[in-house]
């Protein structure tokens, strides 16, 4: 990847980081009222780039000791109505400028995933692994109300593993051959109006 987009990342990350502190600072008050059960920050183990690992930082929307499952789904009992509002529009990912910030993550790119997913990537799948993980990315445009979608399947598990995770195999593969920095632009944009593109032969 070149050279401009790390640098565009980083700075882009601490800009953003500095003009929405009061933002992420209305956001943790809300937390620890409506949520006093737990941290305000999510953090999990995440496969960064090169399979190397990294704690990602997330607002926590869900209810401490859930045991729940690693696919999320519209309307679990787990979520909390705040965690809902946060996740619809995204704001939970905030924190993730600060992975941006750091290096450990781009704005765009595949989502970071858990081990046990990224385990499952085989031959030239891994090549993925060349990337920085992003906040948004093709996949993630595509599937950005992917919760709903698996909300309405019988086996949300199986449908992920078997459906969504190879599709969004094949569209970051393709953002990997054949990046632009433009094209990150444009999917930057998209995500912040919550509008579609069209790309790599489809509307995502």
């Amino acid at each position: 990847m070149s050279s401009l987009k790390y640098i565009f990342d980083r700075t882009a990350a601490i800009i953003g980081l500095l003009l929405l502190w009061p933002l992420l600072l209305i956001i943790a008050i809300l937390i620890k009222v409506r949520m006093p059960d737990g941290p305000v920050i999510f953090r999990q183990k995440r496969v960064g780039r090169n399979g190397h690992l990294f704690t990602i930082y997330k607002f926590r929307t869900m209810r401490c000791g859930h045991g729940g499952g690693s696919v999320s789904v519209a309307g679990e009992a787990r979520i909390t109505p705040l965690g809902a509002f946060l996740r619809r529009w995204k704001l939970d990912e905030l924190p993730e400028l600060w992975n941006v910030a750091i290096g450990e993550m781009s704005f765009v790119g595949p989502r970071p995933d858990v081990p046990g997913y990224a385990d499952m990537l085989q031959g030239e799948q891994r090549e993925i692994l060349r990337l920085r993980p992003g906040i948004t990315g093709p996949a993630s445009l595509k599937y950005r109300n992917e919760e709903e979608i698996l909300a309405s399947c019988d086996n949300p598990q199986k449908y992920n593993d078997e459906v969504i995770f190879p599709d969004k195999v094949r569209l970051n593969l393709f953002y990997l051959r054949n990046y632009s920095f433009l094209t990150d632009i444009r999917m930057i944009f998209a995500t912040v109006l919550g509008r579609r593109m069209r790309y790599a032969g489809e509307i995502i």
